[in-house]
């Protein structure tokens, strides 16, 4: 009988194949291959969500119906959930441990989970696409520890990026990326945000040395020590980076600091044609001029910039460069900024004003500063106080991006909406900032499909910092091919296979998803 028995279990073991969705040989998980996730029921989820209330206490959970709805988009969001989509708890964890064991109720009743960090993001990254639970880290912003020596900063996710400079000024460093007012540090490490600064410090990917991330059954992986180069085994950290927090949930990060520039000098160049001031830009980059930031408004946001009043001075109404450098010595600035004028001549500039000290850097670097609010301000006042704002973001090889931007902002002059560009030309990166009336909805929709369209043909990204969430999601596999984006699947299913982290964001988890991609 032993034998038998033996036999049998032989036979049915090489014969009868586990199911392909959960077992899969495959190298890739094609979303055909996957059953329906199966979230928690109503039961579950009011067992699941008072576990968790007891595990945290009350103080630390809320089921407000204004918390649910604020903490559910932003203002500057074209994305929301309905209704029936929004979180049905959201709950303030202080520590990674605590967010390790709200995880493994989550998991163990597959509770869907979005986490929440600065809700500033763009793209739908943080709205919640299934009832489940909102884990706000915002009880999570301490500086745990500053390397001065080494020049690194471990922090948690609540902190402010604006914050974290405050406290590296007095010593006087910083951190490099530099996004929007308000970002946090999980939330830029979710999206791999950047800002003005990429074009000399990178983005999050380049900054970020490790993370500690929680999984979706709640195990505690740190991604890293805190050395500057490692080859030891898989690079975990950059996996997290850019996530969005479908694979984990960042609770600490190691960033790299730099030394704070004593001097810098800000110099802004207007050009007739848009073609001219990237012409200037790709001749700084080949001839080896190393700025800390560059940025190009086109000739709408000069115009309302000049309206807004805010600054001492109004500029020619033209496509124009800001440019930034930074140092140790004012005589190699000076040198430097002449160099650059003379190249700005070379490309047809039709005016070039530096600043003679920090002061003067400050008050012209403003202009740039309120770029985007000016837009919706001027559209408020002058269209409609109930405006609303569509901002799309992508980036393509320099020697791309006049072409794109050119032809970007001559579609939203000739679509009748008013809308802006503002390009990181350093990097290749550039914003559309659309403003519409609710009728007019399908027509930035369209404009942003255009934007998004010309950069993936001209060998560029859907995105270049503000992250897919739910809003760039159909563009992945026209950027990088289905096999890529199924094999970002097959890394959700082996980290997440519940799927109930941050679920519907950046790639397809659902077959039964009425969404095409």
């Amino acid at each position: 009988m032993l034998g038998l028995g033996l036999s049998l279990g032989f036979f049915f073991g090489f014969t009868m194949k586990a199911p392909e969705w959960k077992f899969p040989e495959s190298s890739t998980t094609p979303i055909d291959k996957l059953l329906k996730p199966q979230y928690a029921d109503s039961s579950d989820l009011f067992t699941g969500l008072n576990k968790i209330a007891k595990l945290l206490g009350q103080t630390n959970v809320s089921y407000d119906k204004e918390d649910l709805i604020a903490y559910a988009s932003n203002s500057y969001s074209t994305h929301s959930p309905s209704s029936d989509q929004r979180p049905k708890m959201i709950c303030y964890p202080r520590s990674t441990e605590e967010v390790s064991e709200v995880l493994k109720v989550c998991h163990q009743y597959s509770i869907p989970v979005v986490p929440y960090s600065g809700g500033t993001s763009i793209e739908g990254n943080f709205i919640s696409t299934r009832p489940g639970l909102l884990l706000s880290l915002a009880n999570m912003d301490n500086i745990i520890n500053f390397n001065k020596q080494d020049l690194d900063v471990t922090v948690q996710p609540a902190v402010g990026w604006q914050d974290l400079n405050a406290y590296l000024e007095p010593e006087g460093f910083m951190i490099g990326p530099d996004p929007g007012p308000g970002g946090q540090i999980g939330g830029m490490i979710g999206t791999s945000c950047s800002g003005t600064n990429a074009a000399r410090y990178g983005t999050m990917k380049e900054n970020c040395i490790s993370v500690t991330v929680v999984l979706a059954d709640g195990t505690i992986v740190k991604t890293k020590n805190r050395p500057r180069k490692s080859s030891a085994g898989y690079n975990l950290t950059a996996i997290f980076v850019g996530s969005e927090g479908t694979l984990g949930i960042v609770t600490e990060a190691t960033l790299k600091v730099h030394v704070k520039p004593k001097v810098e000098r800000v110099s802004v160049v207007s050009f007739p044609r848009i073609i001219d001031a990237t012409n200037m830009v790709t001749q700084l980059i080949q001839e080896d001029i190393v700025v800390n930031a560059v940025e190009l408004l086109d000739d709408n946001m000069i115009s309302v910039i000049n309206q807004t009043g805010q600054l001492k001075k109004s500029w020619p109404v033209a496509p124009t460069l800001f440019i930034k450098l930074g140092g140790s010595e004012e005589n190699v600035l000076q040198r430097l900024t002449q160099k650059i004028e003379g190249i700005s001549l070379e490309n047809n500039a039709t005016q070039f004003q530096s600043a003679g000290n920090n002061q003067d850097s400050e008050d012209l670097w403003m202009a740039r500063k309120i770029g985007f609010w000016s837009t919706i301000e001027y559209a408020k006042q002058n269209i409609s106080p109930d405006i609303k704002v569509w901002v799309t973001d992508v980036a393509v090889p320099i020697s791309k991006l006049s072409k794109i931007m050119d032809e970007t902002a001559k579609e939203v002059k000739e679509s009748g909406v008013f809308g802006t560009v503002l390009g990181h030309v350093g990097d290749g990166n550039f914003h559309c900032i659309l403003t519409y009336k609710p009728e007019e909805y399908e027509k930035v929709k369209q404009i942003s499909a255009n934007a998004v369209r010309r950069a993936i043909d001209n060998e560029g990204t859907c995105t270049g910092e503000h992250g897919v969430g739910v809003g760039k999601r159909q563009y992945l596999i026209e950027e990088l091919g289905e096999n890529s984006v199924n094999l970002m699947r097959k890394l959700k299913m082996a980290l997440d296979p519940k799927r109930i982290l941050n679920p519907d964001k950046i790639i397809k988890i659902d077959p039964e998803d009425p969404n095409k991609f």
